[in-house]
């Protein structure tokens, strides 16, 4: 028997197997980075179209105080909708000192609004039936009644009169279209309350 290698001993791999295996295991190495890399630049991607989607078209917003109460509550989060067409009776969020106010469509422009010393809204010289806003009241009103709306703005009014600030105080006005983020459409959360605004 001669010496030199003992029984047992593993026999050594072709030096062309190992740098096969060496190549395979780079091959995997760089399809994974690759694969990996593809998946970040499509979350990157999704993230940056749904950021694009909800500041320019479906804005999301968190209600702040009690305005807009019964309708809506504070902590309530409610999407909107950029969209033509507004109506009597939609409620709109828009712009206000670097804020997102939450307000009820009142009137058009062009029409003619009155306020009662018992805070009951008239239109174009019709009483309005309000069923959102159970409590009556003139609230902070300093406009000159009755108001003729502007061209091109919105009169706009909480469902909580007594202590909204809206259209009926000079600081706000009637708001233009440039400052209208959108049409409140759907409450998201909570979800015992999920479902359209009205």
């Amino acid at each position: 028997m001669n010496g030199g290698d003992s029984d047992g001993a593993r026999p050594q791999r072709p030096a062309r197997a190992l740098i096969e295996d060496e190549l395979r295991r780079r091959e995997r190495s760089k399809a994974f980075r690759t694969a990996m890399w593809s998946a970040a630049k499509a979350l990157l991607i999704v993230a940056a179209v749904s950021v694009l989607i909800s500041t320019l078209w479906v804005p999301v917003l968190r209600v702040y105080g009690e305005s807009m109460l019964p309708t809506l509550r504070d902590g309530e989060i409610v999407i909107s909708f950029k969209q033509s067409g507004l109506k009597r009776g939609d409620i709109i969020a828009f712009h206000y000192n670097n804020k997102a106010l939450l307000k009820r469509v009142i009137a058009l422009s062009g029409e003619w609004v009155d306020i009662d010393e018992n805070g009951v809204v008239s239109v174009n010289g019709e009483t309005l039936d309000e069923p959102y806003a159970p409590e009556k009241a003139p609230g902070n009103c300093d406009i000159e009644l009755p108001y003729q709306v502007p061209d091109g703005r919105w009169f706009v009014m909480g469902d909580r009169r007594a202590s909204s600030v809206d259209s009926r105080a000079s600081a706000i006005g009637a708001v233009s279209d440039e400052q209208i983020i959108g049409k409140v459409a759907f409450r998201v959360w909570p979800l015992s309350a999920f479902g359209r605004v009205e």
